[in-house]
């Protein structure tokens, strides 16, 4: 697991780290300039560059003055700019400034025309809240023109540390070195589009700098971080979980395919599936190993329900573990009535995806789950995309973007339920736990019809095998981004489909358990 930090709680175990464990401020500025050059020399080499840094005021452009000097006195040759008034530098940045006098470079005040290898970006650090203007803009402006590998200092100047926005205008790194901790805007869009490479050196800022102040949000990064239900070796497929996939509608089928499939290579022993009857051939040649319990939409009564059917279903409630509800089920009649039936007469953990989170969208179901909702002993979890999550929470698609990291911790304490908002980025947020998820796994060619409805299947079927839904939610996230990620490397991003990030199942297994 890493940490991802604001802005606010960076600077507060930064002030925690001088003032209470006694951490010179110079002693981590030095610190921060040594990890930054050992990370050029990993990238680069230990070839002479010709080199730029383009420093401002505030202590980011004291780590740049400093990684300046250390490239300099091993033997690349260094130009340093120093953007804005010299005595309204910090006083470390000063510090720093006096040294590199004292070596007989005086900084330049606007950047030269001239060709680098390698351009140090140390305008702004995490604490930049406004848009960047005037002479900082053309600074940022001019460095994206050199055709040089630019290295940025903690974090891009103009990109916001804790939203990801740019603020007018950002330096595009190749290559982003940040210390402590990364930072939560790092990995937000369009912000984490100007990062390339993000590595995070250890100065001395590290777990013992909270003082009982945890950072709210994290990520999971490796396969160490991933703890999959334990299966017995005495086990049999009721073991493992029984599942109900209530998915497909008359006039789609894949979405219930995928959904189950997914469930199944997850580890869940047995899948039932409720779907409309023109869909049980195809998926019966398709998913031999899955049950049917199959309704005839055409002749859906508009007032009635076909008994049989009803009592069929409320039979397959009390056989499941788990439920998942929504990929390809519409918002029609009997889509109403199946979610009305789940939320109203079964109390197991439930997985609400796609349709099922737009069927309560509509507001006839909403005020009905919020009652329910307030049942701590139930677990819910919805999984909307980002425009679904924007009909549900009651706002557009470009608010509930720039919100990325708020709105679903709101909307997962007003239903009582746990919230994965599904993005670039995907939030997972739970009404108990202060710690928000950002997964950081995955790529863009996930962005592709089914996706969804594997993610759905996947952390239904670690429900299943008893997981926690909380766990459930965070550990099918991130493992769905690592099946995707394998299968951009077989497939390319472009050439990606939903189906190949099933077939990475036994891979991801094989990483993860070793």
């Amino acid at each position: 697991m890493e940490y991802l930090v604001t802005q606010a709680e960076m600077q507060q175990y930064d002030r925690n780290t001088i003032e209470r464990l006694h951490m010179p401020a110079p002693v981590l500025m030095e610190r921060a300039a040594l990890a930054t050059v050992e990370q050029i020399k990993k990238e680069k080499g230990d070839t002479p560059y010709h080199v730029l840094v383009v420093a401002g005021g505030g202590n980011n452009g004291g780590d740049g003055l400093a990684v300046g000097r250390l490239l300099m006195l091993q033997g690349c040759s260094v130009d340093f700019v120093l953007i804005g008034s010299r005595e309204k530098c910090s006083r470390e940045t000063a510090l720093q400034l006096s040294i590199l006098l004292q070596y007989g470079y005086d900084p330049y005040d606007r950047i030269p025309d001239d060709e680098y290898d390698i351009v140090i970006d140390a305008i702004f650090g995490v604490g930049l809240s406004r848009g960047v203007e005037g002479i900082y803009r053309e600074a940022v402006c001019a460095v994206n023109d050199k055709n040089s590998y630019v290295c940025a200092i903690d974090i891009p100047s103009g990109v916001h540390a804790d939203s990801g926005q740019i603020l007018g205008c950002a330096v595009r790194a190749d290559l982003t070195v940040t210390y402590g901790f990364y930072k939560l805007g790092q990995f937000l869009y369009p912000g984490a589009g100007c990062c390339g490479k993000i590595i995070c050196g250890q100065i001395g800022i590290d777990e013992h700098s909270f003082f009982g102040m945890q950072p709210r949000f994290y990520t999971y990064t490796a396969s160490k971080d991933v703890r999959l239900p334990v299966r017995r070796p005495d086990g049999n497929k009721g073991t493992f979980g029984k599942v109900l996939v209530i998915a497909g509608s008359s006039t789609i089928c894949g979405a219930a395919l995928l959904a189950g499939k997914s469930v199944l290579r997850m580890g869940a022993g047995m899948v039932r599936i409720v779907t409309a009857r023109q869909n049980l051939g195809i998926l019966q040649q398709a998913l031999p190993e899955a049950m049917f319990t199959v309704y005839d939409a055409v002749s859906w009564p508009e007032n009635e329900l076909d008994e049989t059917f009803a009592e069929a279903f409320r039979k397959a409630l009390g056989w499941a573990d788990c439920i998942l509800l929504g990929p390809g089920i519409g918002t029609g009649k009997e889509a109403e009535w199946l979610l009305n039936c789940c939320l109203q007469e079964s109390g197991l953990p439930m997985v609400i995806d796609a349709d099922g989170v737009n069927l309560l969208a509509e507001g006839k179901l909403l005020s009905g789950m919020e009652k329910i909702a307030e049942n701590t002993e139930r677990r819910l979890i919805l999984t909307p995309h980002l425009g679904e999550f924007s009909r549900l929470f009651g706002c557009s698609i470009s608010e509930a973007s720039r919100n990325l990291i708020s709105y679903p911790a709101e909307l997962a304490d007003k239903l009582n339920s746990i919230v994965v908002c599904k993005d670039a980025r995907t939030v997972v947020a739970c009404p108990e736990r202060v710690q928000i998820y950002l997964n950081t796994s995955g790529n863009a060619g996930m962005a592709t019809a089914g996706s969804g409805d594997v993610l759905a299947g996947m952390i239904t079927g670690l429900l299943a095998q008893g997981m926690e839904a909380e766990d459930a939610a965070v550990m099918g996230v991130y493992l769905h981004g690592l099946a995707g990620d394998i299968a951009a490397h077989v497939h390319g991003e472009r050439s990606m489909t939903a189906s190949d990030i099933i077939e990475q199942f036994p891979q991801v297994f094989r990483t993860v358990e070793g």
